[in-house]
């Protein structure tokens, strides 16, 4: 696959101001970062780059495949070593949108997954990603709200924890709860009281669905679960009525078109089905999902999907505008976010 991030003609979709609704933190590290942390904690990874790329990132000649896309977030979950490491891991992967002209953007963390590697309390770790995020969103002038993220594959109990923790941190920028994990083989519909209880509790919902399962976990998501947004949604376009459904609903799809192809959703980027939603009238959004995983930016997506799909610039920027539309922020703060986009689309 062509690596978009370095051609010359990137520039155009580099000034664009751009919003971002699906970005995991765990998928966001620099590989230069990853070196330091694996010195100045032991960990036992190669200290070559290239080296080091072929365990964490997507190479051209692997198989794009669900099991080998995953396969990438062993080695990642072995760098979560301290509290330090936590907050710099996030303040880079704020850094690093704000660099690419993402001006909104909402990243989601698996606290469960940060925690793991030296077991630390779920609660300080919400604590450290919270205070990074909003420190390097005022510093490099980018808005930045967080959702937390809960596995298909793990517990109820520690789900309840992360949604506990989350509806108690409004305050600190976390604004919704999302599940993610094998959704082929684990159903959410046992997750259905916790996400109620968040919804209640003020949280907005996105899920992960309609990626590696069909469109009925689209359905289920949206009437299970009580989703917003979804994430991927991409195999909605394989039962009419619930394309019927989404629609009339307006329910928001946070696509990853590169990392749909790389974990072996569509065989080709030019079958992705991305350009049949928009034609389908629903409401999508494009993003990164695991920018660095994928070796992408949200200026390359745009690009790759302008040059593979045909997404002419003046839909790209209605992609943008869908986004705002969908943030999970205020009214009050919406109209301002409409109003800054606007004009910077202009």
């Amino acid at each position: 696959m062509k690596n978009y991030v370095t051609t010359s003609s990137l520039n155009i979709f580099m000034v664009l101001p751009k919003v971002e609704l699906h970005r995991h933190l765990e998928g966001s590290l620099r590989i230069e970062t990853m070196l330091d942390i694996s010195r100045e904690h032991g960990i036992t990874v190669p200290r070559n780059i290239m080296r080091l790329s072929d365990l964490v990132q997507i190479q051209d000649e692997e198989p794009y495949t669900f099991a080998n896309f995953l396969e990438k977030f062993k080695t990642l979950r072995l760098f979560y070593r301290s509290p330090e490491v936590i907050e710099r891991v996030t303040r880079e992967a704020v850094e690093d949108a704000a660099r690419d002209n993402i001006r909104y953007m909402e990243l989601r963390f698996t606290p469960v997954a940060l925690s793991r590697a030296e077991r630390f309390p779920l609660q300080d770790v919400v604590d450290w990603v919270c205070e990074s995020a909003n420190k390097a969103a005022e510093k490099f002038g980018i808005t930045v709200k967080l959702i937390a993220s809960v596995n298909r594959h793990e517990s109820l109990e520690l789900a309840e924890q992360v949604a506990w923790i989350a509806s108690n941190s409004l305050d600190k920028g976390i604004v919704a709860l999302d599940i993610a994990g094998n959704e082929a083989e684990f159903s959410g519909k046992p997750f259905a009281p916790i996400f109620r209880e968040a919804k209640e509790s003020g949280l907005k919902i996105t899920v992960h669905a309609g990626e590696w399962a069909g469109a009925e976990n689209v359905r289920e998501a949206i009437e299970v679960l009580g989703a917003d947004r979804i994430g991927h949604g991409v195999r909605v376009i394989e039962d009419e009525t619930v394309v019927a459904m989404t629609k009339e609903r307006g329910t928001c799809f946070e696509v990853c078109v590169t990392s749909n192809h790389q974990s072996g959703v569509t065989p080709t980027l030019k079958e992705h089905p991305l350009r049949k939603m928009i034609e389908a009238g629903l409401n999508t959004t494009i993003n990164t999902d695991d920018p660095s995983i994928s070796r992408i930016s949200l200026s390359s997506e745009f690009q790759m999907v302008h040059d593979q799909l045909g997404i002419s610039l003046d839909m790209l920027k209605k992609q943008t505008m869908n986004a705002v539309n969908a943030a999970f922020v205020s009214d009050e703060e919406r109209e301002r976010l409409v109003k800054d986009f606007k004009k910077g689309l202009e």
